[in-house]
Parts: C-alpha cells; structure tokens; sequence
C-alpha cells in the first residue's frame, strides 16, 4: 500500500533540483536532550538550504508526535517519519509518500509476536498512526505502559478479533531493559518479509523497542525515494545519526556521522561528531562541505 506525490520542482532555487540531500535523525541528534535546538544546528541547516541542498528530518515519530515539538519554524525541506512509511512536506504539510501493511501482514505480525509473548502496539494507517490498539502478554512492563498513558486518548486494548484492523502502519514491541539482541534473531528468523528494526526508547533510555514494518520502509528506502525524485544518489546524501534504528541510512549515505551520545557499537564504526546537546550537526555539516567530502554532481 503506497501513495505518492510529485515533489514541483519550481520549490527550489530558480526552479532548480537540488544539489544534494542531508537526512538527520531527530530526537538524541538535532533535538537536545531540553527538548530545543541549537543556534549552531539551525544555522547550518539554514546554510544548507541556501546552497540549495534539500534537507530533510528521519524520525521515528508519528506526525502527530513531532508536531507536539516547536518545529514550525524548523529549516528543512521534509519530515520523514515513523522510520520511513511517511515523507511529509514540512512547507505546507502535504504527505508525498505514505506505505502501510496490508491486512494479511498485520495478522501474521500480530500472531508472532503473541506466541514470544510480548507487549506491542499495533499503529493505524498514516496519518493516524498515532493512534493504536495495544496487546498486553507480561505484568511490570514499565515503559510499555508508560507508552499507553502518554497516547491513552488513543490508545485501546486489541480485542481478539484484532479490532478490525485491515491495515496497519505498523507493530510495535516494548521489551524490558536486558539483552534482546536474541529476541531480535528470533524475531527476524521467523518474520523474513518483515523490516524489524531495533531502536532504544526514547522514554526511558533503556528498555529496547521493536519495530515491525514491510519491507519496503526503512529511513534509508524513504531517503532514496526522496534522492532519486531530485535526481541524486547516496555519493550526494549527508547522513547523521544517534541510534541502531539509523543503521540503515547511515550505510546508505555517501558521507555518514554519529554524534558522540550515540551507543559504543556506532561510534566505533562511523565518524564521530560534538554530541546532539553540542551542536554535532553543525560540525557534520561544516566537515562534508569544507574536506571534500561533498560530492556534488
């Protein structure tokens, strides 16, 4: 299930493409930990677009979370949201792009992740894909039902017909702090047509979210998608990130970094950046275009 838009090329410079792509993860890279922005991040991202380079914010959040932030006057170009099955024009709020899981997915997902047990989420179609129906399989799950309190007006317990869903943006499983690098293993064993991507919880730090999405999202895929409507590749494409569930677009970029307060496992396999609560944007940004790691076409 996908529906796209045609991005107007009279957007940009003269009705020119851009020159280039930056994709930034949101929350632990340009958001800091205050819930604000630096004034070095925004003037980069300000420089970007002067240069004509489209800019643009991978997040997993849903729209409807990252609007509760102050984002309005944000310089970017696009929202690439809920790790990738949305592209959203941040100008007027037009969604270009929106993917989903079809109905034989959302049972198969939901019957896997019910025989490992688990707590999880199950996420509307975009763009109410803040709201969801959740499932509940273990007792002191802490930020699980955290996640239910914070959306409890739209949240409801999944009944055992499924409540009608017919399809989905996509699961959602909270596991407790602990090791789940062998729940992911079994997980992705028994889900090959699935994109299982793991991230850390934003609410607590520590307990281990996974998510559960067709094959056809992930931020690297919607960054793609985006490059090649302006006509560019990944040698063009500046990635910056925090977290495991931005391995993807960091692989895919031509030029990738992680800010410092991102986990050892990433940090000792990219470049390394000022941390988000630093400005580490602005330092990425200024490194691809002053050392030639820009490659323009």
């Amino acid at each position: 299930m996908s529906i796209c838009s045609e991005i107007p090329r009279s957007d940009w410079h003269n009705g020119q493409s851009p020159i280039g792509l930056f994709v930034c993860d949101f929350d632990g890279t340009l958001l800091r930990t205050d819930r604000s922005f630096s004034n070095d991040d925004l003037g980069a991202l300000q420089k970007l677009g002067e240069l004509g380079i489209a800019r643009a914010i991978a997040t997993g959040r849903s729209l409807y979370s990252i609007n509760t932030l102050p984002i309005s006057n944000l310089p970017v170009d696009f929202l690439i949201f809920s790790s990738g099955a949305g592209i959203n024009r941040h100008a007027d709020g037009m969604i270009i792009r929106k993917t989903g899981m079809e109905a034989h997915q959302v049972r198969q997902a939901i019957q896997i992740l019910q025989a490992n047990r688990l707590d999880f989420m199950v996420h509307r179609p975009i763009p109410d894909n803040h709201a969801f129906c959740y499932f509940e399989s273990t007792a002191d799950n802490a930020d699980f039902n955290r996640r239910i309190d914070i959306y409890r007006q739209f949240a409801k317990p999944l009944d055992r017909k499924h409540d009608g869903f017919d399809r989905a943006t996509q699961l959602l499983a909270v596991v407790p702090p602990g090791d789940a690098r062998p729940l992911i293993q079994t997980l992705r064993k028994a889900m090959p047509d699935f994109n299982i991507i793991h991230t850390t919880s934003p609410l607590d730090g520590c307990s281990t979210w996974i998510e559960i999405f067709p094959p056809t999202v992930s931020k690297s895929l919607a960054a793609e998608w985006l490059a090649g409507k302006f006509g560019l590749n990944a040698n063009q494409a500046l990635s910056i990130g925090n977290d495991y569930n931005d391995l993807d677009l960091l692989d895919w970029a031509g030029c990738s970094f992680v800010v410092r307060n991102a986990p050892p496992d990433l940090t000792g396999r990219f470049p390394t950046v000022a941390s988000n609560n630093d400005s580490g944007v602005a330092e990425a940004i200024d490194r691809w275009l002053g050392s030639g790691l820009f490659n323009q076409p």
